[in-house]
């Protein structure tokens, strides 16, 4: 195609209609088949859509929710997967002759948008030092290229292996065992910026950093509590799980600053009722809680939940479950003894009556669940809050039982499986000598750099090779212009890709891409067709199989990548025998199956119909794998944001046409905001307290107390847009806002980028 056939959008008045009270419907079919066949035409279109999420298929490229065990549809996808899907099934291509007419001064002027429409990246490219423009280069030059400079290295920690959360369990395995052998633990990935606050929290509670629950324990909940989480963008197909749950009687607690249509209603375009009827009402009640409010909300329900007990004693604590499993209640409950609840009131923005409420929805529900995502995650006290809501629901006996426990919806496609298969920075020493077992090898212990200590350790020079498996690491971190200077710092940078972002174009003084297979691409190696597998949210492992010819010759799997680079950077006497696997994914699987306890008999129980669950000590058999052997409650000082005056406290966000960093188009149809992404959401009473007008253009300036003081970031050209988010808070897309985020503020213990909470004042341009 002619590289300029897809224009760069040009900037125009924001179109603004009033936001949806419900999710899906016929327009969410509409926009899903227009996109698909604008990318992939109606054959391919067809082929796609309907292996996307089955049994002999692919797994979705997008979000990690899953399927129903035994009760798949025929349509087993929802708009923005099948978004997802048409944005790496699309015909359109990069090669040699894209980069020969676009240099790298051109294409920093492009939008992401426009990046991500040219297509899918079909040679492997190199950007030497002094250039302009990216070249081809073979494979076996590229391999040599990266070996030479990591062997070069002063020493293995001069390099840092980052991981995006779309890597099979294959790969992902491989990626980890590579970097160990080079003899480092810098494996940075996606995690540290998402969801760490979530396995650092549960972790320390229950042993365990993933969810307790799966998707028939929701549809078979009394109470479920969705939390700093807007399913019907980011996760819909868990809308047709809360449709189930409501079916039978479950009751919804919505809690959110903002007042998003997929925790409101939910038309099923798979049932007449969600075509030409209401379809079904989901949030029974709506917490439009303040920004950084959440943890206070879970203390004060502890603090009513505590009062009922002393009012009728032995009725509302399960106490039989807390003596037996748990430790430190009594600390925790002296600390919630001392709860004023107007403070609570104060942090929250909510009404001691909406307390109350919800307080007794927690006391009548002999099943609850809990769900967050990164409303939660994202703040300094993240890893508190999600404490917190764990200690209420420890507190009435909700983990361990059907129908009832923690449910952290993490975002991307195997996300979570990256971490099982040892991508994290910090895995512990049984991992580490199950590696050495298998393989005979003595991988290195101490541990490395996660996300933001590896942008500052390039800062400082003492990262001279970054490699990014997949992912789009400059416009995902926090802070934009610092983490792209960071990666110029560097020697070789290398992104293993699907499609060209604007990481490509913040390089060493060399960079590397090598284009890679996707999801919905067919892998076949010396004659041989290969699958991968993926875990989902619920622990779920399946097969996901691609079907689509590669849009070129010269892609190559992760799996053939990550042992190419092996070879030639470790030789050919290493004793991992990384030449077998490009061809053989089971020989992967039986390796896997020997380190990581859950996956005994891996290739067997990986072609059951639905795949198999992986063990959770807690859920399974009410065992608690942390260091106590008891479930911990956590003492924790109430924390919440309190702001200066003439200042909002800002969440970033997704738009609806958006994937993390991937922008499909320029449309926010649920929220009504169509035409331009620079936006800012404000209350109308704020955006008149504070002297603006609606519609007009402003500058965002984030304030935090930096080394020498309140330091400030800012962002220019923003429109305000009045919306029905409460008092003193803001939203805006990102990654447009990242450069507010500075990587001085993370959360405590977990080192999470703080991209939901970030004080800002407004200044009109």
């Amino acid at each position: 195609m002619n590289v300029e056939s897809v224009p760069e959008p040009k900037a125009h008045d924001v179109e603004q209609h009033p936001p949806k009270v419900w999710a899906a419907g016929v327009p969410a079919v509409a926009v899903a088949l227009a996109r698909s066949v604008r990318q992939m035409g109606a054959t391919r279109t067809a082929r796609t859509l309907t292996a996307l999420n089955q049994r002999e298929g692919f797994d979705c490229p997008g979000c990690a929710w899953p399927e129903t065990p035994g009760h798949r549809k025929h349509a087993e996808f929802c708009e923005n997967g099948a978004k997802a899907v048409a944005e790496e099934a699309t015909t359109r291509t990069v090669g040699p002759d894209f980069f020969a007419a676009h240099s790298i001064s051109d294409l920093r002027e492009r939008s992401e948008y426009w990046l991500s429409q040219q297509g899918r990246i079909t040679h492997p490219m190199v950007l030497t030092e002094g250039d302009d423009h990216y070249r081809p280069i073979r494979w076996d030059q590229a391999f040599t290229l990266i070996a030479d400079e990591l062997t070069g290295l002063e020493h293995p920690d001069q390099a840092a292996f980052y991981t995006s959360g779309r890597t099979s369990n294959e790969a992902a395995f491989l990626y980890q065992l590579f970097a160990r052998s080079f003899g480092t633990n810098n494996l940075p990935d996606c995690s540290n910026m998402c969801h760490e606050s979530s396995g650092s929290a549960l972790i320390e509670s229950i042993g365990i950093g993933k969810g307790s629950v799966s998707v028939p324990d929701l549809e078979n909940a009394d109470l479920i509590i969705i939390a700093g989480q807007n399913p019907g963008t980011n996760h819909p197909r868990m809308l047709s799980t809360l449709e189930k749950a409501k079916e039978r009687g479950a009751t919804i607690v919505a809690v959110n600053p903002l007042p998003e249509a997929g925790l409101l209603r939910f038309k099923d375009p798979q049932k007449v009722g969600g075509v030409i009827g209401k379809g079904t009402s989901l949030a029974d009640q709506f917490l439009q809680i303040r920004i950084g409010g959440d943890m206070a909300l879970f203390r004060g329900l502890a603090k009513l939940l505590l009062d009922a007990e002393q009012s009728s004693p032995g009725t509302i604590f399960d106490h039989a479950f807390l003596q037996q499993h748990c430790l430190g209640v009594e600390d925790y409950l002296a600390e919630v003894a001392t709860v004023d609840l107007e403070e609570i009131a104060e942090a929250t923005g909510l009404t001691e009556a909406q307390l109350r409420d919800t307080a007794d929805k927690l006391i009548s529900s002999h099943r609850t669940i809990i769900c967050w995502a990164m409303g939660l995650t994202q703040q300094a006290h993240g890893v508190a809050t999600i404490e917190e809501l764990t200690n209420v629901l420890l507190l009435r006996g909700m983990i361990g039982k059907p129908g009832a426990g923690v449910c952290p919806v993490r975002g991307h496609s195997n996300v979570q499986g990256d971490r099982t298969m040892g991508v994290w920075e910090k895995m512990p020493d049984h991992f580490l000598d199950a590696l050495d077992r298998e393989f005979g090898l003595e991988v290195p212990r101490q541990h490395g750099f996660d996300t933001v200590d590896t942008i500052r350790a390039m800062a400082a020079g003492d990262i001279k090779v970054f490699i990014a498996m997949g992912g789009n690491f400059v416009s995902a971190s926090p802070d934009t212009h610092a983490t792209a200077a960071a990666l110029g710092t560097c020697r070789l940078t290398v992104q293993v890709s699907t499609k060209i972002n604007a990481s490509h174009l913040r390089s060493g003084s060399i960079g590397l891409i090598l284009p890679t297979l996707g999801r919905t691409d067919r892998d076949i190696c010396d004659g041989r067709k290969q699958e991968v597998t993926v875990e989902d949210s619920m622990s779920v492992v399946h097969l996901s199989r691609g079907s689509l010819p590669p849009s070129g010759t010269e892609l190559r799997s992760e799996v053939a990548i990550i042992s190419g680079l092996a070879e030639a950077t470790l030789g050919p006497d290493h004793p991992v025998p990384w030449g077998r696997f490009p061809a053989d994914y089971n020989a992967i699987r039986d390796h896997i199956s020997r380190v990581i306890p859950g996956f005994e008999d891996f290739n067997t129980k990986v072609r059951h119909p639905d795949g198999f669950v992986l063990p959770h000590p807690p859920r399974d058999t009410r065992t608690f794998p942390t260091t106590t052997g008891k479930a911990n409650f956590a003492t924790n000082p109430l924390q919440w944001l309190r702001v200066r005056s003439g200042r909002v406290i800002l969440q970033t966000m997704r738009s609806h046409d958006q994937y993390n960093t991937t922008i499909y188009g320029h449309d926010d149809r649920y929220r009504g905001i169509k035409g331009d992404r620079n936006v800012v959401l404000l209350n109308p009473d704020d955006i008149t307290a504070l002297g603006l007008a609606d519609g007009q253009t402003v500058d965002l300036i984030s304030e935090f107390d930096g080394p020498g003081g309140l330091e400030e970031r800012r962002v220019h050209a923003f429109r305000v847009v009045a919306y029905p988010t409460p008092r003193g808070n803001a939203a805006a897309y990102y990654p447009e806002t990242n450069p507010l985020v500075p990587l001085e503020h993370v959360a405590a213990k977990s080192n999470t980028p703080v991209s939901k909470a970030i004080t800002v004042r407004i200044e009109a341009c």
